[in-house]
């Protein structure tokens, strides 16, 4: 168990965030959640982390505001004292071909899923403990996504998984581990509508699960994945190959 430990998770307020959030409070870390737009998913995790007899606490922080970013990270040192794991899950999923993408929905594609991404890290490891981790949660798009209208959230994706390959260089002197989870299709909130399109290109013949996803972070922010840094790891029942 990690009850000394405290971990931070960006966009840790519903779906693979708050399943990370649950997974890494049960193996006895203090946590600390972000949320930007449902204050009702994030305090409800927060109540059924707190009856299982952990901690927890939510902090309203939009990905997109450098300032809000850092408050966060301010906060959980005020409140818990230390940080020895930052996951970065907080992303935005705007969809459309070429000819139709706004540029609104590329400012704020890049602006969350590889600035936020970018400045979180960099705002974690300034107070992480050495021998920290930190995991980064991308997607199986950057690999290969199979559908048009895909491109700018799959060039975010694959900017997450070069940015932590190179992190890891910059971080190995204080023993600080970087690694990136690539899901595919996961049945949350967010793919309830489209889980009868997707599960026929799925070789495994069915979505995946938060909690498969939760372990794998779970490892990852563990003392049995010292020894690897800097990669990607994709976990989406096969989709990519």
């Amino acid at each position: 168990m990690n009850h000394n430990k405290v971990a931070l998770v960006f966009g840790g307020a519903r779906g693979i965030g708050a399943a990370i959030a649950a997974r890494l409070a049960h193996d006895g870390y203090r946590v600390a959640i972000t949320w930007v737009s449902r204050p009702d998913r994030a305090q409800a995790l927060v109540s059924a982390i707190d009856q299982q007899g952990g901690q927890a606490i939510a902090i309203k922080a939009d990905s997109a505001d450098a300032k809000a970013i850092q408050a966060a990270v301010d906060q959980t040192l005020r409140l818990y004292g230390r940080l020895d794991v930052a996951v970065v899950n907080a992303g935005v999923l705007r969809l459309g071909t070429l000819e139709e993408y706004s540029l609104d929905d590329l400012d704020i594609t890049l602006a969350v899923n590889v600035r936020g991404v970018f400045l979180a890290i960099q705002a974690a490891v300034k107070q992480m403990s050495d021998g920290g981790r930190v995991i980064t949660i991308g997607s199986n798009t950057a690999v290969r996504t199979g559908h048009a209208g895909s491109s700018v959230y799959a060039m975010s994706k694959a900017a997450v998984a070069s940015m932590v390959q190179n992190l890891a260089l910059d971080l190995a002197p204080r023993h600080i581990t970087i690694n990136n989870i690539q899901p595919g299709p996961i049945a949350t909130d967010m793919t309830v509508d489209i889980a009868e399109q997707i599960v026929g290109s799925i070789p495994l013949q069915r979505m995946g699960q938060p909690d498969e996803i939760a372990s794998l972070a779970a490892w990852l922010a563990g003392e049995s994945s010292g020894y690897m840094t800097g990669a990607s790891l994709t976990i989406d029942g096969g989709f990519v190959l």
